[in-house]
């Protein structure tokens, strides 16, 4: 085809300023020839930036932005594949450092040789950390019953866990048992999750940092109750934290607040470093209390990558890059760096949140006392919607989710924000001018600026 008889409308992609480089190249099927690098990349490039700003997304609980020497680290070693520990050494030993890292902030217990003794592993990201916990629980609960292929397990949660959870029960056949919301209480019940425990149900799950206000479940509390449901009727129910935030967050923010290894019935937990780990997506982590609690069945042996080398991912080949970053944030953060980076999240947050609360328009389901994160909704007298508003903030770029709570608070609809590293205290003030410019839109009292008038 010729350039003059190019029509807009036929399947084909071919910027102007590439023609010199660059024939027609087909969207949806693969070309017949080679086409010049930096013209594909220019071509890739300008498609691209029809998408948000991730740095303006406040949906996401991913990074979306790391040090350049930790982006260079990691563009270094996106051909190492994780799996490949024969080949890779150095880098399964990083693995193996971030591990022991990871079970001293979750106060893993520790043997007579003063290290800990938590098994894990990294993975894809936190839904497949989340899965592995999962099949550990149904593993171990069916080498306990005899009768575990007749008996179908089941697994307690409340109703507001991520989705990764409902995928789990139905990929590997698991009843869920879901505890609805009820009034103010907007995630699990311990009375509520003792109440669906029977000697089928392989673990309760406890939420470190609800997907839908940022709010923290009560582990302790759940543990508690579960001790109690031992000792009145023998049933001895694991617990297992979906940390996928708050496993970042509450070593630094909470360090008194008991929710892991410290609990005695906690038997894993998994947690996103592409969240509040601060690496870029996606990494994910699982650990067990112990070898004792980690099922044989769930680990493989393979010899045909140059040596035998255990693996128990749901995945296999996957590169090194992302656990490359997790160590660089270890060693380059430490401890402090952690909690300076947290607390001013939280800081904005809490100012954010307090200033949508004055302006009288929105009433606050969370404020960020848990997570950096709060949600917050009209009030009853606003006349306009959440997803109106939510469809607003895109005008200057803000991407910010409206949504409905699931059963019984179905009647919520919420807004929520994520400040994460990179929000500044700047960028939350810009956002508070957006937010009164529509709620003035709202209102119908508002006004152009003369600034973004056309003036010829």
């Amino acid at each position: 085809m010729s350039p003059e008889a190019c029509d807009p409308a036929d399947d084909v992609l071919t910027p102007v300023y590439a023609r010199r480089r660059l024939t027609d190249v087909p969207r949806n099927r693969l070309p017949a020839g080679e086409s010049d690098a930096e013209a594909v990349y220019e071509l890739i490039h300008d498609e691209l930036m029809l998408d948000g700003n991730s740095r303006m997304n406040l949906a996401t609980f991913v990074t979306t932005w790391m040090e350049p020497q930790a982006q260079k680290l990691m563009a270094e070693t996106l051909d190492k594949n994780m799996v490949d520990r024969d080949e890779y050494p150095q880098t399964a030993e990083i693995e193996r450092r971030c591990l022991k890292i990871i079970a001293g902030l979750w106060n893993s217990p520790t043997d007579a040789n003063a290290d800990t003794t938590a098994m894990g592993t990294s993975t894809v990201g936190s839904s497949e950390a989340a899965m592995l916990g999962g099949l550990a629980m149904k593993l171990r609960w069916q080498a306990g019953r005899a009768d575990s292929d007749t008996e179908r397990p089941n697994l307690v949660m409340g109703i507001n866990v991520q989705v990764c959870w409902e995928k789990f029960c139905r990929y590997w056949d698991v009843e869920p048992r879901f505890i609805p919301m009820q009034g103010d209480r907007l995630h699990l019940g311990v009375d509520e999750a003792v109440a669906l425990c029977d000697e089928n149900t392989i673990g309760v799950i406890g939420i470190l940092g609800s997907t839908y206000d940022g709010s923290y479940e009560p582990v302790e509390a759940l543990c508690q109750g579960l001790d109690d449901l031992h000792r009145r009727s023998g049933l001895d129910i694991p617990v297992h934290v979906d940390a996928a935030s708050g496993g970042f967050v509450a070593p630094f923010l909470q360090p008194d607040l008991r929710w892991d290894f410290s609990l005695d019935r906690v038997m894993s937990i998994n947690a996103s470093g592409h969240k509040f780990g601060l690496v870029y997506a996606g990494v994910g982590w699982v650990l067990w209390r112990d070898r004792s609690h980690l099922p044989e069945d769930l680990v493989f042996y393979t010899n045909y990558l140059g040596g035998p080398e255990p693996t128990m991912a749901i995945n296999f080949s996957r590169p090194g890059s992302q656990v490359i970053g997790q160590y660089y944030n270890f060693v380059r953060l430490g401890h402090e760096g952690f909690r300076r980076i947290h607390q001013a999240s939280q800081d904005v947050a809490l100012w954010l949140a307090g200033e949508f609360e004055d302006t009288g328009a929105f009433d606050l389901l969370t404020t960020g006392v848990d997570l950096p994160v709060f949600a917050y909704r009209f009030t009853e007298n606003t006349g306009a919607t959440e997803f109106d508003l939510s469809y607003r903030y895109r005008d200057h770029g803000w991407q910010v989710p409206a949504y409905t709570f699931p059963r019984n608070r179905t009647d919520i609809t919420a807004l929520r924000i994520v400040c994460r590293e990179g929000f500044s205290h700047d960028l939350a003030t810009a956002l508070l001018a957006d937010t009164r410019r529509h709620l003035d839109h709202f209102a119908g009292t508002a006004t152009t600026p003369s600034s973004t008038r056309f003036h010829h």
